[in-house]
């Protein structure tokens, strides 16, 4: 996709597997409401956090696809210019330097074009957000893959191994209470988005540029929230870095508001192109 080479890719994400590659390779990433697309067929790894969705090179493309594969889809025009709310506090802490200065320089640009674009607090319980995603991804890896561990376990990747055999540990009353999380953090972004009237978050889609070699994909934190409450995102590409590695800002909407979400940033969209 990042090369050119097709105009429509599908992936998963568990934690940020859409929205991170699509940053770091300049293109459009859409990341349904949870289970908007189906997941029917998909060889789970957390049944509970598995999205799929879509890499286009723009949204139009984005929404026209979502049309025909999301579940009850209609059509949307939007009424206003969407509100837009930065989630201030120990989450934006996990962006690194260079990230963080293009996040704030294009909340900049956006600013200037018109966009209202409001700080609030949100997740002061971050860490414990990030725990209760990371149980349940070990929890449900080891359920779902049980059977195939047991007799394949040498063929699994070091780092599959690892968390299959730290959810092994995972009692079924632990992961219970973890699994309540999600419906309470979509609830308390929700209880924000309408006490300060925004339409939609914004958010560094990654920690920063892709980073060198083969060793790491990169750090998925800046996605795990909106995948943990299973809000609709949409990375949209802002630029590039020093070195001229892509970088994307990500956006966030309402609970099985995808249509809105693809509206929105189809308009987002041509605000983000740098100048030339």
């Amino acid at each position: 996709m990042g090369a050119g080479l097709c105009p429509l890719a599908l992936g998963t994400q568990t934690i940020g597997s859409i929205t991170r590659p699509a940053s770091f390779c300049g293109v459009v990433g859409y990341k349904p409401s949870y289970d908007r697309i189906s997941r029917a067929g998909v060889i789970p790894l957390s049944p509970s956090l598995d999205h799929i969705g879509l890499f286009t090179p723009n949204v139009a493309l984005a929404k026209l696809a979502a049309s025909v594969l999301g579940r009850d889809w209609k059509s949307h025009t939007p009424s206003h210019r969407p509100a837009l709310g930065v989630p201030e506090g120990e989450y934006l802490s996990h962006v690194s330097e260079e990230g963080l200065e293009h996040f704030r320089a294009t909340c900049e640009r956006l600013a200037a074009q018109g966009c209202m674009i409001k700080n609030i607090g949100a997740m002061p319980d971050f860490d414990a957000i990030v725990e209760r995603h990371n149980l349940i991804v070990a929890a449900e890896a080891a359920q779902v893959h049980h059977r195939w561990f047991a007799q394949y376990r040498e063929l699994y990747h070091p780092r599959t191994v690892e968390l299959i055999v730290r959810g092994q540990s995972i009692t079924e009353n632990a992961l219970r209470e973890a699994l309540k999380g999600r419906e309470k953090l979509r609830d308390e972004l929700a209880a924000l988005m309408d006490a300060h009237g925004i339409d939609l978050w914004l958010s560094p889609s990654a920690v920063g540029a892709a980073p060198k070699g083969l060793d790491s994909t990169g750090d998925p934190i800046m996605n795990l929230p909106w995948t943990h409450s299973g809000l609709p995102t949409l990375n949209l590409p802002s630029g590039m870095n020093r070195a001229g590695l892509p970088i994307g800002i990500q956006v966030a909407g309402r609970w099985y508001a995808d249509e809105q979400l693809l509206a929105w940033g189809e308009e987002l969209e041509p605000k983000l192109r740098p100048a030339n």
